[in-house]
């Protein structure tokens, strides 16, 4: 954790709002004037809260004010104009692109898990931010899309590993390749969506989640986010093998109590 928490006027610079309330910590995307659009600030000081993040901490929810959960990139940037106070859009090295990928990346940290609340719209990098989320509440209002391409880029803030890994290659390249909005209904059978409840119920749907969450104990929640991770990546051999690193120690720790 790093040694000074971001400050109010910092958050605010960036559209966020950050709420931590004992183990859980919430993340509001705080531009709805803008439908929540993202900035390079915004980006970046996702990252920084991951790196001040509260120890005890084990819950993250993101979620949108006002209509949208997000509508992505803020097109200005795209502008001569720009956005006050940012970088202006132009050609970037990796580094530059890692640094802002560090935003999504540490919500898939083991020791906490991440909770995408998504309303309305959540497009391009707003997808993505729900894509880098373990688990995804939506709305029935909900509509996902990938545009990235239809603005001459790739998606590039992490999302494409979660994309494949949910909906398989083939319908991965649809999605991207027409841009098309994908509604709640089809989001659920894709696997994009957990639950998928009315719009007016998304905030107490996401609430009793976080309560299930909280009575697994923190070492046992990790471990087994540790072991789900890996998987899909072991043989059968190297899982059985996770399986028994992980229970042997959370059995010395049960026992050693």
């Amino acid at each position: 954790m790093a040694d000074s928490p971001l400050t109010a006027g910092e958050l605010e610079r960036a559209g966020l709002r950050l709420d931590v309330d004992d183990a859980v910590a919430t993340i509001t995307l705080a531009r709805p004037e803008r439908r929540n659009a993202l900035t390079y600030s915004t980006w970046r000081t996702l990252a920084r809260i991951g790196e001040t993040l509260p120890d005890g901490v084990r819950v993250v929810v993101v979620r949108g004010d006002g209509p949208s959960f997000s509508a992505g990139i803020d097109l200005r940037l795209f502008s001569p104009e720009g956005v006050p106070g940012e970088d202006t859009f132009g050609p970037r090295d990796e580094e530059f692109i890692a640094g802002l990928q560090a935003g999504y990346l540490w919500l898939r940290r083991p020791d906490i898990v991440s909770i995408a609340a998504v309303h309305g719209h959540a497009i391009g990098g707003g997808f993505q931010l729900a894509l880098a989320c373990d688990l995804r509440v939506v709305a029935d209002d909900v509509k996902f899309a990938m545009k990235e391409p239809a603005l001459g880029i790739v998606p590039d803030l992490t999302g494409t590993k979660p994309l494949v890994d949910i909906v398989g290659v083939p319908r991965a390249l649809e999605i991207c390749l027409t841009t098309r909005t994908i509604f709640a209904d089809e989001a659920a059978r894709l696997g994009l969506a957990e639950l998928v409840v009315p719009a007016a119920e998304l905030d107490s749907a996401v609430t009793d989640l976080v309560a299930a969450i909280l009575q697994v104990k923190p070492e046992t929640a990790a471990a087994t986010k540790r072991l789900l991770r890996q998987a899909p990546h072991n043989t059968l051999e190297e899982q059985a093998a996770a399986e028994r690193r992980e229970q042997v120690t959370l059995l010395g720790d049960l026992i050693g109590s």
